[in-house]
């Protein structure tokens, strides 16, 4: 097989959810609902090279709405504020071990969308705001099926993720 490169690209969907809630209740209410990765619990797996069927039941145990925190960036605020844009901001890194793998598998650059990037901020309004991209979009770049297959079901679980938050599901995310 020679060497070479393939162009893939893709349009990214942009959801961008205006919230009815402050930046700090949305933002209490989402860490909620998507705990932080517990690195020792996943670790102690990997250590003593469990069954996929631990990490598995551990996912189902941890993640109540399909998914983890990965990744914090921690309030930008204090840094934005010193160039005079007061609004707070917070970064997010969301995911589950699972169902990356489920996509890995096929091909691991499923890993550049894995996991999802989501933001909080203050909106426009006063209320919060949530913003993500539609996996599907990404992952169905990638051209096989079955991985688009789970960026689709991705789509349903943010949608019930954002269902169980209150908060709009935009139309084409759990169609």
């Amino acid at each position: 097989m020679g060497r070479g490169w393939v162009e893939r690209g893709y349009q990214a969907r942009c959801l961008d959810i205006s919230i009815d809630r402050s930046f700090e209740e949305f933002r209490r209410q989402y860490e909620q609902a998507v705990p932080a990765y517990d690195a020792a619990a996943f670790n102690a797996l990997v250590a003593r090279n469990a069954p996929w069927d631990d990490v598995l039941a551990l996912m189902r145990d941890c993640a109540p709405h399909a998914f983890l925190i990965y990744w914090s960036s921690g309030d930008l605020r204090p840094m934005m504020n010193l160039a005079g844009d007061p609004r707070h901001c917070v970064e997010y890194l969301m995911g589950n071990h699972t169902t990356a793998e489920r996509m890995f598998r096929h091909d691991p650059a499923v890993m550049l969308y894995a996991p999802l990037r989501t933001l909080i901020s203050d909106g426009p309004d006063g209320g919060a705001r949530f913003v993500i991209e539609q996996p599907s979009h990404a992952f169905g770049s990638l051209g096989v099926d079955a991985i688009h297959e789970v960026g689709l079901e991705l789509d349903r679980e943010v949608a019930a993720l954002l269902t169980h938050l209150e908060v709009p599901v935009p139309a084409g995310l759990s169609d």
